[in-house]
């Protein structure tokens, strides 16, 4: 490893070397996915969990609700979180966000606590998801059940007091913003959503395709993927083990966004990536073909920076500086929708 890492990512790096090396095997009847899932949540996610529960705004100012909502493909249910800010009467924008762990890692509880500041900050009501995870549930169940959640939202506005002409946002980190960037497209294209379409979309380290399934006049600018075969946190072999696991059809729109035949029309997006990721350049990518099919984009890049860094070292300062930019990038997205 040779990377021109940020000095404070670099020297939380240096103090948790577990994070640069490989896992251990997940120890006997324990499959390899159920020990990813524990680790991931004991050590990578919890200072996440925990930096923000430190700074929940107080309970009066806020509603926590977890609904269960009814899925197809196998049937059975799926929780969603909702986070409504406190006012007497009012309605609200929303924001339905979908965690992220390459549709095999992650719960609803990772982005819970940060979702409630923003709730708060933002005036703005949020529907966290809990789908279900591959490869116990692969493809298409974990993003069928996304749109289903979505669609629920809007047969439910007068009961979450929402109001959808305010703002209907969808967003995720990683694996959850190709959720969100696929289910812009077919939401676009779905007469159920006819006049009460999504206002914008909020894409933090997105993944815009299978791996290798990028359209060909697109393939020379997808560098990152092949740099970044070592980067502690994510590379370019977890990717491509996540994606594996989740078994989708490589050119499949609902997992590969980018090879939709059209992307005009499509809700505004702000997209956050990072410098040394593997997924970098699907991001910077995806906000050019955005902008050439007219749809309002923006995109910051993080130099030095490495996917998923925020959750394992929220406290240093360009993991600060990425949520105080989402938080400016959501108020942007929801200007667009005035």
């Amino acid at each position: 490893m040779g990377y021109d890492l940020d000095p404070e990512l670099a020297a939380a790096l240096a103090a948790n070397p577990a994070f640069t090396q490989a896992p251990p095997p997940p120890p006997p009847g324990v499959s390899e996915w159920e020990f990813a899932r524990q680790l991931s949540s004991q050590f990578a996610l919890a200072p996440m969990v925990e930096y923000y529960k430190k700074r929940l705004p107080d309970p009066s100012l806020y509603t926590v609700i977890d609904k269960r909502i009814s899925v197809e493909d196998p049937s059975g249910e799926i929780i969603v979180r909702y986070v409504r800010p406190s006012g007497e009467g009012e309605t609200f924008p929303v924001l339905v966000w979908y965690h992220g762990g390459g549709y095999v890692i992650g719960d609803l509880n990772m982005d819970d606590n940060h979702l409630r500041t923003i709730a708060v900050d933002l005036k703005l009501a949020i529907v966290n998801v809990d789908y279900r995870l591959a490869p116990e549930f692969p493809f298409p169940t974990p993003i069928e059940d996304c749109y289903t959640a979505l669609k629920w939202v809007v047969e439910n506005t007068a009961e979450l007091k929402i109001d959808l002409k305010k703002g209907f946002l969808v967003g995720g980190d990683s694996g959850g913003a190709n959720a969100s960037a696929a289910l812009a497209i077919r939401a676009r294209d779905d007469p159920f959503f006819a006049g009460r379409q999504l206002t914008g979309q909020y894409l933090r380290e997105p993944a815009i395709a299978y791996p290798g399934a990028h359209p060909e006049k697109y393939k020379a600018e997808i560098r990152s993927f092949d740099e970044y075969t070592d980067t502690p946190l994510m590379n370019k072999g977890l990717v491509e083990h996540f994606f594996r696991a989740y078994g989708a059809t490589p050119s499949d729109v609902r997992v590969s966004p980018i090879r939709a035949s059209s992307h005009a029309g499509l809700p505004p997006a702000f997209i956050q990536v990072q410098e040394f990721d593997p997924v970098r350049d699907d991001g910077i990518l995806y906000e050019k073909v955005l902008r050439e099919a007219g749809v309002p984009a923006k995109l910051i890049q993080y130099k030095g920076c490495l996917h998923g860094f925020h959750y394992t070292f929220p406290h240093i300062g360009a993991a600060v500086k990425i949520d105080h930019d989402a938080r400016d990038g959501l108020r942007w997205l929801l200007k667009q929708g005035e």
